[in-house]
């Protein structure tokens, strides 16, 4: 098993020389070749933000999971490294899970990680055991440690599962390492962890940070906890999520919490709860705080309910968000693009003041790799319109579309005809606040659509397989809108 990190490498070196840039996003990550799916490791190193990614090298499925690699300095271009993890070890042989990383005082970049070994029980059924583990290296190359594992189920409080501990997000403060783990409990729900060191090798169970108790889904993957404008934020993904009207969708869904940390009972009193994305392709959200302040979150932009849905001929499947900056307001996680993609911005085409009412295409508003803003408000100040409708990624037979509807204070878009081969979830409806003007940001990329609401109010995102040469925008309204439009092409 030692050679399987160079197996995987000379295998990226092969495959990824040959790499098309008319296949791939023009900023967004992909693996450039295989599958990829939960971030990993976002975190700043020698003045760069480095990312890793679960990654099955060897095909379009998921595999045995590695950490796939890259970085940059602007959170749009990124350099890809070599395969920084594979499993080869007896205590993570069927795979490297999730985890983070953190830069460590003598220079050294260390990256926590959840690894996986498969046992046969005595009545033939197979169970995993999922402990915590760390590697240690300079921003290229890392050893595992001889002390691995570092946690666990020594360290589980009772009733905690040896199965379901995973997903280990680690940052320092107040002169401790700190993780937050995902784990379930004996009351078969989700909750997550919170453990302690003083050199980030040694670890003990320190508190049971948050717990589901049933409520929101099952097992909460990806924990990722912070301060963020005065509040305390739990980012997680729960799996078996149940639908909760219009906020909370069935299945593997995103969850975040604020309230206010209790530092000595070291838990977080809840005061409100909202989905993170209301899209149909977000989970397993990462978070870094960047050398400015801002606190940046990136995520898988796929769904498991569709990743059998694939561009046929990609070496590649599975993408991530554009990077967001996030911030609290009213009570809201707020989420916007980060700042750096208007440096990447060209071709600027803007219109203010137009009618809406009949399908209408505006002149110059097209394409596929774009940031575009729109403001609609009423046409008739005694009758607000029924819907406003925005189609892109459009030509004759395909389109994606995105319909406000003000009867009921809601966005709904629709990529039933964005190129997918089976029939899957493809209408996405969510709730938005009630406004006299609404604002659309639209974020296009060759396999993307990001949709940002009121200044980021909420976010929703969608994978479209839509050809590249479908790239035509459309207006139209039941009733009369008035709508501000603003374009930028991307250059990135």
């Amino acid at each position: 098993m030692k050679n399987d990190l160079q197996k995987a490498r000379d295998f990226e070196k092969k495959y990824l020389q040959n790499l098309s840039k008319d296949d791939q996003p023009r900023f967004h990550v992909t693996g450039g070749v295989g599958w990829i799916n939960d971030p990993n490791g976002f975190s700043v190193y020698e003045g760069e933000y480095h990312l890793f990614f679960q990654y099955y090298p060897y095909d379009v499925k998921w595999g045995a999971m590695h950490w796939g690699h890259v970085k940059t300095r602007d959170f749009l271009h990124w350099d890809r490294l070599p395969c920084a993890l594979a499993p080869d070890m007896g205590y993570d042989k069927d795979g490297c899970f999730s985890g983070s990383a953190i830069a460590l005082p003598d220079g050294q970049h260390l990256l926590m990680y959840t690894g996986v070994r498969n046992v046969r029980r005595s009545n033939g059924a197979m169970t995993s055991y999922q402990t915590q583990c760390i590697a240690i290296g300079d921003g290229v190359d890392y050893r595992k440690l001889e002390a691995n594992p570092v946690i666990d189920a020594k360290e589980l409080p009772e009733g905690g599962s040896a199965h379901d501990f995973r997903d280990p997000k680690i940052w320092y403060e107040d002169g401790k390492y700190w993780a937050v783990v995902g784990n379930r409990p004996a009351d078969g729900s989700g909750s997550v962890l919170l453990f302690e060191s003083d050199d980030a090798i040694a670890w003990r169970f320190s508190s049971v940070l948050a717990s589901c108790h049933n409520q929101y889904g099952k097992m909460w993957e990806c924990p990722d906890f912070f301060p963020l404008d005065g509040k305390h934020v739990l980012l997680t993904s729960p799996q078996d999520m149940t639908s909760m009207g219009l906020e909370f969708h069935p299945g593997n869904a995103t969850l975040c919490i604020l309230g206010e940390y209790d530092r000595d009972k070291k838990h977080l009193l809840r005061e409100n709860t909202q989905a993170i994305d209301y899209g149909t392709d977000f989970y397993a959200t990462q978070t870094v705080e960047t050398p400015d302040g801002r606190r940046v979150m990136i995520a898988w932009m796929q769904s498991w309910e569709s990743s059998g849905c694939k561009v046929k001929g990609l070496p590649f499947f599975g993408q991530m968000t554009l990077p967001r900056e996030l911030s609290v307001r009213n009570g809201r996680l707020i989420q916007n693009p980060v700042r750096e993609l208007e440096s990447f911005r060209s071709v600027k085409v803007s219109y203010q003041n137009v009618v809406i009412s009949d399908e209408t295409n505006l002149q110059g508003v097209s394409g596929r790799f774009l940031d575009m803003t729109v403001r609609v408000r009423p046409g008739n100040t005694n009758h607000m319109y029924r819907y406003f409708r925005i189609s892109v990624a459009k030509d004759g037979e395909r389109a994606t579309t995105i319909r406000h509807k003000p009867e009921n204070n809601t966005i709904r878009v629709d990529r039933s005809r964005s190129g997918f081969p089976h029939d899957i979830v493809n209408v996405r409806d969510f709730p938005i606040a009630s406004r006299d003007e609404l604002k659309l940001r639209l974020i296009l990329d060759r396999y993307s659509l990001e949709i940002f609401v009121n200044d980021g109010e909420q976010a929703a995102s969608f994978v479209i397989y839509t050809p590249i040469s479908a790239d035509s925008i459309s207006f139209s309204a039941d009733g009369a809108a008035i709508i501000d439009v603003e374009k930028y092409d991307i250059e990135a």
